[in-house]
């Protein structure tokens, strides 16, 4: 039994060194290792849209197509603009003559000078509605504000469109983002700037993205959940913008690894 003793207490002492030397490893195995988490590839689309209701008269772009700023996008029937401008040119046309006569009568000392201030006032009033009515005109022809892709097309030749209603809407590349949200107890270690790895099935290994927008406000749960274990955490939502935008699609699913962070932890985008 004495001998007995000393052995039990060795494999004791061994099993809590054992158990020190793993614990330890999983420890700074977890603070050296890059965190990952999933997400998914969001963007901020560009929807063109007429100012007036009209109805569809061309469409020039497709979707999937590539545009430049300034490319034609569409245009919307423009009869009732073009009645406005013919009127409108019409009344500045008369009240050019009314202005002559008055600054011809005010030479020869016959007409007032209240008449010639009359006429001039109106024929200025009636080239203001002239640039506005040509101003309409013109926003019957739609062309694209930024460089990119043709995303979707909501409306076809013929169909009546309301004001306002987006007609077509753009994707540029600088406007697509990976979002990702993380927990608290990891927001220390994120930072504007920070680059993180992103990976996607099917994807190049190395796309990178840049963290561009940390939130100042927590949130519950994000908008999808991928684990139980996320509910229960307070999370932030983290925005990073891909160095190469083209290689990801709007709503591809991502996991991204956090590197070493060299930017600064601020809520800006």
């Amino acid at each position: 039994m004495r001998g007995f003793r000393p052995k039990v207490f060795a494999a004791i002492a061994a099993a809590a060194g054992l158990g020190l030397a793993v614990g330890g490893y999983l420890y700074f195995r977890e603070r050296v290792t890059p965190r990952g988490f999933e997400g998914w590839i969001e963007a901020y689309f560009i929807f063109v849209s007429p100012d007036e209701t009209g109805r569809v008269e061309t469409l020039a772009v497709r979707e999937g197509d590539a545009v430049s700023v300034g490319a034609p996008l569409f245009t919307l029937d423009s009869d009732l603009q073009r009645a406005a401008v013919a009127e409108n040119e019409a009344a500045v046309a008369n009240a050019k003559v009314t202005y002559d006569r008055a600054q011809e009568l005010l030479k020869k000392a016959v007409g007032s000078q209240k008449v010639f201030d009359d006429a001039e006032a109106a024929l200025r009033s009636a080239q203001a509605r002239l640039n506005s009515a040509r101003t309409r005109l013109e926003r019957r022809h739609l062309a694209s504000p930024v460089a990119g892709t043709v995303q979707e097309v909501y409306f076809r030749v013929g169909e009546m469109v309301p004001a306002g209603r987006p007609i077509v809407s753009l994707l540029p590349p600088e406007n697509v983002r990976v979002r990702f949200f993380v927990p608290q107890a990891i927001l220390p270690q994120v930072h504007i700037g920070d680059r993180i790895v992103v990976n996607c099935d099917g994807c190049a290994p190395d796309l990178m993205a840049r963290v561009n927008f940390i939130s100042a406000q927590a949130e519950f749960t994000p908008p999808i959940i991928y684990s139980l274990e996320e509910r229960a955490r307070l999370v932030f939502r983290i925005e990073a913008i891909p160095e190469r935008p083209a290689d990801v699609r709007v709503g591809q699913p991502v996991s991204i690894a956090l590197q070493q962070p060299t930017g600064v932890s601020h809520a800006r985008r």
